[in-house]
């Protein structure tokens, strides 16, 4: 029986077209599918179309509207396939795992680093392997990119320009797909779902520290956002200079939400190690990041707190495993 895949574009590079000042989106989704006629022959798409924008305009009301969208039409499709900008569409699929959880169905992010209109693209494999894998792969949020499979909440982009943009941090690829053969390495059995929500609190920030930040940074951050990552060095901590434990024990005593995560891209932080994270774990009321990707560090705090600011409540839900984005926690 022939699949039907819903398509959604958001704009990004495969669809954009040169203008005066560099790319921009153009391209709606029912043109990206007259540069791929291959796909019509293994399977039924409609389209629509939310908003078209450059990636780097994406914000959280964006991700409530895809989701909204899937939720919308989820009854009437055997799998989604979301067109999405490289440069923050790991958020985004981390973003939806929380939005969207445990779906039977595929939800499928792909995109381009050259638009589908240039001759040497990347544009066509992948939206061909993600329409592939919305047919035939497994459910939940992934992106399929450069013939990867990558869970939404493991994904991040570590090439600005090449073909293989995206790695899978801290968990295996998912699957392959090379020729158009499927090779499913790991399977997502969490699919009694799907568990929809459509609240996000957007006022959630990063901070990145680098060697001799002041600490009136943190303090300032911390006063206006309701929850603050702190993106620390190796296996994590805070500088015992410039005021930074203080601003940190301050704003968790007002009810201010902190995330301790690192740098480091691969293997997470352990704050129990030095002493300088080590006072944090065991005097301050905070959350530790462990292997989580910073992205879905990010969007898994916005999606909490769209729900409660109790922090007991809070800390239970961020060491709660949602597809698969925490795989060590010690709390």
């Amino acid at each position: 029986m022939e699949k039907k895949i819903l398509l959604i574009g958001t704009g990004g590079t495969i669809a954009s077209e040169m203008s005066g000042d560099g790319l921009a989106p153009e391209l709606t989704a029912k043109e990206l599918l007259r540069f791929v006629p291959r796909i019509a022959s293994f399977c039924a798409v409609d389209c629509v179309q939310p908003f078209s924008l450059d990636s780097t305009n994406m914000r959280p009301e964006n991700w409530l509207a895809i989701a909204a969208a899937i939720r919308r039409h989820y009854d009437d499709y055997d799998g989604f396939v979301v067109t999405h900008g490289t440069d923050t569409m790991a958020y985004t699929a981390a973003a939806l795992s929380y939005l969207i959880q445990r779906s039977p169905k595929p939800i499928v992010l792909t995109g381009a680093q050259k638009p589908i209109w240039f001759d040497s693209t990347d544009s066509k494999r992948n939206l061909t392997d993600a329409f592939l894998y919305a047919c035939r792969g497994c459910g939940g949020v992934q992106i399929v990119f450069n013939g990867k499979v990558i869970l939404g909440t493991r994904a991040r982009k570590t090439f600005s320009k090449s073909f293989k943009a995206f790695s899978s941090v801290n968990y295996p690829d998912l699957a392959v797909l090379q020729d158009e053969h499927l090779l499913q390495f790991i399977r997502n059995e969490d699919v009694d779902g799907p568990l929809f929500w459509d609240t996000l609190d957007p006022n959630v920030g990063l901070l990145k520290l680098i060697p001799g930040m002041d600490g009136a940074v943190a303090d300032y951050m911390l006063r206006r956002y309701d929850g603050l990552v702190i993106e620390s060095f190796g296996v994590g901590g805070l500088p015992e200079y410039g005021g930074f434990y203080d601003a940190v024990a301050q704003a968790a005593g007002q009810g201010k939400v902190v995330v301790m995560t690192t740098q480091v891209p691969n293997e997470g932080s352990d704050l129990t190690v030095y002493r300088v994270g080590g006072r944090l774990k065991r005097d301050l009321r905070l959350l530790e990041a462990y292997d989580m990707t910073t992205e879905s560090a990010v969007a898994k705090l916005m999606w909490i707190l769209g729900q409660t600011r109790d922090f007991p409540a809070v800390q239970r839900l961020f060491y709660t495993p949602v597809a698969m984005d925490i795989l060590h926690p010690q709390a």
